[in-house]
């Protein structure tokens, strides 16, 4: 959510960020909003101010006939601070609701359109030359027996999946392997409750109703489940004041991600590509305005670092702005080169990172305190994905197919796996 403040100093902006992102809002109604308000406000003050010097002229010495009406006096003032209170509260949510639906400011160098309008980066690795026709991942998996979509639809519908034998073990090395490296690059290993309320999924900018959901919510419980750790681990501080020197904090969450993935369709979201859950390593980070964009630059090494040693090649992409959601100031995905993808081969999203500036953390009252200062200050919020398992073991399955058959391992995830290929059966 932005400072209300902003829409008077920064209104060009943020009609700049809400056309970009293609969102169509009245910025004048919720500047309107946002100074009856204000008005609201004062008006409180200058009642409680009057009251006060009311109660106090209440102390010096009245006849009964003076006292029955300062008493009267003082029951109007406090039935018209109840008043005024009462619509304060009720414009307090009127403007609460304005504002979440504006969307965060633009980064300068975000490019501007829409989802295919991306900045191409960098490119790591090389794309893999067959010397044999290649697998698609649902080949592989059927003539390995590492996944059964089958029996899963039976049990659970579409989009649902049994990871079986390799598979299973790769579920649970890729996130050992994950956590080795966020613990060696300063961040604490977290396993995250798979459920949040949904004032914590909404203070982490996603919408837990509604058509266009993507969260599942329980029947006959006021809960979430949620899409990613980046929600458990954002809501982990709610309500916190931090002391600059304990910043940056950064969680490495471990969490099973739930997604209605509501609307997919096509060839690209068969198999593993676009389940309904999935496992996955997600970095947390809050940090002061100050150190945001270092810490961005630094979640973007880190995932980059997760890959190269896995051996699949990628591309890094700067996210076009009507690709972005709400949250995000900036947003790099890494887009795995996926064999099996396309015709003869695509590119795949397999991790992204964002900065979400002081969005997240207004909305979740996530507040530092400066050395000296007495006055708190938003901080700054911004997760990255380390391994998604399901795109991860997609990936992995299609780049190091060999042509008996076998998938080799890594070099980087043997110890995990305790083996240096899967197959060949």
């Amino acid at each position: 959510m932005l400072d209300p403040k902003t829409l008077t100093d920064r209104r060009d902006e943020i009609a700049h960020s809400c056309k970009a992102r293609g969102i169509d809002v009245d910025l004048d109604a919720i500047a309107r909003v946002h100074r009856d308000h204000n008005l609201l406000v004062t008006e409180l003050g200058d009642v409680n101010r009057q009251r006060n010097e009311h109660q106090k002229s209440g102390k010096r010495k009245m006849d009964p006939e003076e006292r029955e009406a300062h008493t009267a006096e003082g029951r109007r003032f406090k039935e018209q601070v109840a008043t005024i209170e009462a619509r304060l509260r009720e414009s307090e949510s009127v403007l609460t609701a304005a504002l979440r639906r504006l969307p965060n400011f633009l980064h300068p160098e975000s490019p501007i359109g829409g989802e295919e309008d991306f900045r191409e980066i960098s490119r790591s690795g090389e794309i893999p030359k067959f010397d044999f026709e290649p697998k698609n991942h649902l080949q592989l998996c059927e003539d390995l027996d590492l996944v059964d979509f089958e029996r899963a639809a039976r049990v659970a519908g579409s989009k649902w999946y049994y990871l079986k034998n390799e598979a299973a073990l790769l579920d649970i090395a890729l996130q050992r392997f994950a956590l080795d490296i966020l613990m060696e690059e300063g961040f604490t290993p977290v396993t995250t409750p798979d459920v949040a309320r949904p004032d914590i999924v909404e203070g982490l900018g996603f919408n837990p109703r509604g058509e266009e959901t993507q969260i599942y919510t329980l029947e006959n419980a006021d809960l979430c489940l949620v899409g990613t750790a980046e929600i458990t681990l954002g809501g982990m501080y709610a309500d916190t004041i931090f002391d600059e020197d304990d910043l940056p904090i950064k969680l490495a969450g471990v969490s099973h991600c739930f997604r209605t993935e509501a609307g997919a369709a096509g060839r690209e979201s068969k198999g593993l590509y676009r389940v309904h859950q999935f496992t996955k390593t997600e970095m947390f980070v809050f940090t002061t305005p100050e150190q945001s964009e270092a810490q961005h630059d630094e979640l973007l090494r880190i995932e980059k670092r997760v890959f190269d040693a896995l051996e699949i090649p990628y591309r890094v992409i700067d996210i076009a702005t009507g690709d972005l959601g709400a949250p995000a100031y900036r947003k790099f995905d890494l887009e795995a080169w996926m064999p099996g993808r396309g015709e003869s081969g695509e590119w795949g999203e397999i991790t992204s990172t964002s900065n979400c500036t002081d969005f997240q953390a207004r909305r979740l009252k996530l507040r530092f305190k400066r050395k000296g200062s007495k006055k708190n200050e938003m901080l700054h919020t911004l997760n990255g994905t380390a391994i998604s398992n399901a795109r991860a073991i997609l990936s992995l399955l299609e780049v190091h197919q060999q042509k008996d058959g076998s998938v080799r391992i890594p070099e980087a995830l043997q110890p995990y796996m305790g083996r240096e290929q899967i197959g060949p059966r």
